[in-house]
């Protein structure tokens, strides 16, 4: 049960409704997960849009690997939210289905693109032992280059804050929707 509800239209300050038509107006006309709670601090909530719309359309990062950084911070702190809200972008951007089920069971993928395995390996090293190896960041800075490194792990680090927002306020799942991460 979520800790934080919904605020109704009716219970928002002039600044949440601008806020939140805004939100809504880039993530499918609603408010949902972390925006439904930051929103409670419009300015905060105004922020991290901003962002979250920055590192997802202004980035050098193509969005097959951003949504594969993000599904790998999802799993790591199964964050239902998270996941249920990328998972279908991921496969749309082109991770394939059993990369994104080895995700979900938390089992190494099998990758075919050099890049996508990259991703997991810095992302998944980077969250089991909170570092990241001189091999694993060599490997990432020849595959990306510097300027996508840097950005790939502020996207993984955004995501992570996000999953924590998720986690601690119990954000609720659309109704009707099962929790997609096995504990």
């Amino acid at each position: 049960m979520a800790r934080i509800p919904d605020l109704a239209p009716e219970a928002m300050t002039e600044d949440q409704r601008r806020i939140a038509a805004k939100i809504a107006s880039t993530r499918g006309g609603v408010v949902r997960g972390p925006f439904a709670i930051w929103l409670r601090h419009p300015k905060l909530a105004e922020q991290a849009d901003a962002f979250g719309s920055h590192l997802r359309q202004g980035t050098t990062v193509p969005r097959r690997l951003s949504e594969l950084a993000i599904l790998v911070t999802a799993r790591h702190w199964t964050a239902q939210y998270e996941w249920y809200a990328h998972e279908a972008a991921a496969r749309e951007a082109g991770i394939a289905d059993p990369i994104i089920e080895a995700i979900r069971q938390r089992r190494a993928p099998l990758f075919k693109a050099a890049d996508e395995e990259c991703v997991w390996r810095l992302c998944n090293e980077l969250y089991q032992t909170r570092a990241v190896s001189e091999p694993t960041y060599a490997a990432a800075r020849e595959t990306l280059g510097e300027a996508m490194l840097i950005e790939l792990v502020t996207i993984a680090g955004f995501y992570a804050m996000v999953a924590l927002v998720l986690k601690s306020f119990d954000a609720p799942l659309p109704p009707g929707v099962a929790p997609p991460l096995p504990a």
